[in-house]
C-alpha cells in the first residue's frame, strides 16, 4: 500500500532513486475520504473522494502498467511513454494540455514505477470538463511518429545521466535492486539500461501505448470540490464512449527461494558521508492479501513504526541518542508494490571512519529484537501513531487520491482499504514477531555501504552526510 508521506508529497521529478519517509498508514484513507466509485460499462474504474474545504480539484488517470511489465529488454519503454503522452493527438498540438493546465493556473505532472503510471492535473473546479476530456482524448488518439519519438529518446537519456548516473545513491539503489531480486523484473531500473534505452524505437512506444492504454486498464480519481453524481455524468461523456480491448496478462517471473546473503559496496568522490543499508525481502500488501488471513504486512508497517519512527523509533534512540554511534538511523516497511514488498534498516556513523560500527550496531538490534521481541507498549504506540497519521491525511487534497490510486494499481480493492484500520488494531505481539522471524534471515538479505573515496592519507573525509539508497521509486517528470 502507498505510505502516506509519499502521496502527500507528490512525486518529485526525478526519474530514479528518490526516497521519502517511511511511516505507512496505507489504506485508511478511502473510508475516512467517504470515497464513492462505480465502473463505467467500458470497465473502466472510477473513484470520487469529495472534499469541499475549496473550489479545486486533484484529477489522476492511473494506468495499470509500469516498468515491470514491459517487454524483455524494454522495461523502461512504461517510462518513456509516459513522456511521450504529453505530444499532439488529434485534438491537441503538443504541450498543449499542460499550457493549458498552466493558463488557468494549476498544475500538471506524471510518473512511472514498476506497477503503474499516472498523470494528474490540480485546477479550479470548473475546469473539470475541459481537463478530463484532455485526459481521455490522449489515451487513445496519441500521434507519434520518428520526429516526436526520437528526440524524446535523448530527453530520457539525458534524464537518467543526470538522476542516476550523476548519483552514487541512485546507482547503489540500482545495484541493490538487481541484487535482492534476482528473476522478478523489479530488479530492473524503471527509467530502463541506457545500452537498452538507445535502441527504444517509435514502434516500440506505438505497441506499447495500444497494448496497455485502453479505458478498462485504467482508473480515474477525482478529489476535491465535486459531487459524485457530476463526476459520474462526465465520466461517462468523456471516457464511457472510449472502446474497450483486449488487455494482457500482467505476467511476471517470480523470486527462487533465497538461498545466501548478498553484500555491495559502492565509492565515489560524490559521497561526503558513508552509511550501511540492510534491506530484506517480505510480502506486499497484495500478495499477503491472497492468502486468506495474513497479516504480515499490517504487521510489518508497525514493526517498521516501532523500530524507524522517527526520534522515538528504538533505532533512533539505541544508535543515536543514547550510543552516539551515528547522526541517523531508521527502518521502513514498503508494501506498496504488487508482487514484492522490502524492510529496511539504515544508518550514518557519526564517526565516517567507523561504518563497521555502525552496521554492528543495526546487527545488534536485530537480534535483540529476535531473542526479546517487542513489547505490548511499543505495538500500541504504534498503532496509535498510525491511526492518528490517517486521520490527519485526510486534511489533504492530492495525498488521498495518490494513496487510493497507488493502492488500486497494485492490486488492491476498495474493501482492503477501507479495512486497513481495523486489519492495523488487529496486529498483535506475537504477529508482529512472527512476520519479523520470517523475513529477517542472512540469506534473504542485501547489505550495500555507500563509501567516499579515500584521500591520499587513506582517511575519508568528515563532512555532512550525504546520498544513500532508498530503494526505487517512480520515475516523475514534469510535463514535456
Amino acid at each position: 500500500m502507498p505510505n502516506w508521506k509519499k502521496a502527500l508529497l507528490g512525486p518529485a521529478a526525478i526519474c530514479a532513486g528518490l526516497s521519502f519517509s517511511p511511516l505507512f498508514i496505507a489504506t485508511a484513507q478511502a473510508e475516512l475520504f467517504e470515497a464513492k466509485t462505480f465502473t463505467l460499462k467500458n470497465g473502466m474504474e472510477v473513484v470520487v473522494l469529495p472534499r469541499h474545504l475549496a473550489p479545486v480539484v486533484f484529477q489522476v488517470v492511473v494506468y495499470k502498467v509500469g516498468a515491470a511489465d514491459g517487454e524483455k529488454g524494454k522495461n523502461g519503454v512504461a517510462h518513456f511513454l509516459e513522456h511521450l503522452m504529453f505530444k499532439a493527438t488529434k485534438k491537441l498540438k503538443a504541450g498543449q494540455f499542460s499550457q493549458d493546465v498552466d493558463r488557468v493556473g494549476g498544475t500538471d505532472n506524471a510518473f512511472t514505477n514498476q506497477d503503474m503510471t499516472a498523470f494528474h492535473q490540480e485546477f479550479a473546479a470548473e475546469h473539470l470538463p475541459q481537463f478530463m476530456a484532455a485526459e481521455a482524448d490522449r489515451m487513445v488518439n496519441l500521434q507519434l511518429d520518428d520526429k516526436v519519438v526520437l528526440p524524446e529518446r535523448d530527453v530520457i537519456l539525458n534524464e537518467r545521466g543526470q538522476t542516476v548516473e550523476s548519483d552514487p545513491g541512485s546507482r547503489l539503489s540500482e545495484a541493490m535492486n538487481a541484487a535482492i531480486f534476482q528473476n522478478h523484473p523489479y530488479g530492473l531500473p524503471i527509467i530502463g539500461w541506457r545500452h537498452e534505452m538507445e535502441t527504444y524505437t517509435t514502434q516500440d512506444a506505438v505497441d506499447f501505448y495500444h497494448r496497455w492504454y485502453a479505458p478498462n486498464n485504467a482508473i480515474l480519481i477525482i478529489a476535491g470540490d465535486v459531487q459524485p453524481d457530476e463526476v459520474k455524468k462526465l465520466a461517462e461523456k468523456n471516457f464511457g464512449k472510449l472502446a474497450a480491448r483486449t488487455i494482457p496478462a500482467r505476467e511476471r517471473l517470480m523470486e527462487p527461494p533465497p538461498e545466501a546473503a548478498r553484500r555491495l559496496s559502492l565509492s565515489s568522490p560524490e559521497v561526503e558521508h558513508p552509511s550501511v543499508w540492510r534491506r530484506y525481502m517480505a510480502e506486499s500488501y497484495r500478495t499477503a492479501g491472497l492468502a486468506q488471513g495474513d497479516n504480515a504486512p499490517y504487521a510489518l508497517s508497525l514493526l517498521s513504526e516501532v523500530l524507524g519512527g522517527g526520534a522515538v523509533g528504538r533505532l533512533y534512540r539505541q544508535l543515536v541518542i543514547e550510543s552516539h554511534v551515528a547522526i541517523s538511523a531508521g527502518a521502513s516497511y514498503n508494501g506498496d508494490a504488487r508482487d514484492y514488498g522490502s524492510f529496511t534498516f539504515y544508518a550514518s556513523p557519526r564517526d565516517p571512519a567507523e561504518l563497521a560500527k555502525a552496521e554492528a550496531a543495526i546487527d545488534t538490534e536485530i537480534a535483540k529484537l529476535l531473542k526479546d521481541g517487542i513489547t505490548a507498549d511499543e505495538l500500541a504506540a504504534a498503532k496509535n501513531r498510525l491511526l492518528m497519521e490517517a486521520a490527519k491525511a485526510r486534511d489533504s487534497l492530492n495525498g488521498p487520491a495518490l494513496l487510493v490510486a497507488e493502492a488500486l494499481a497494485g492490486g488492491e480493492t476498495m474493501d482492503d482499504i477501507q479495512s486497513w484500520p481495523d486489519r492495523i488494531n488487529a496486529v498483535t505481539v506475537d504477529d508482529v514477531m512472527t512476520a519479523a522471524h520470517a523475513i529477517l534471515t542472512p540469506e534473504n538479505s542485501v547489505t550495500s555501504t555507500l563509501l567516499p573515496e579515500a584521500t591520499d592519507d587513506g582517511k575519508a573525509p568528515e563532512a555532512p552526510a550525504g546520498a544513500a539508497p532508498s530503494g526505487e521509486t517512480p520515475a516523475s517528470d514534469t510535463a514535456q
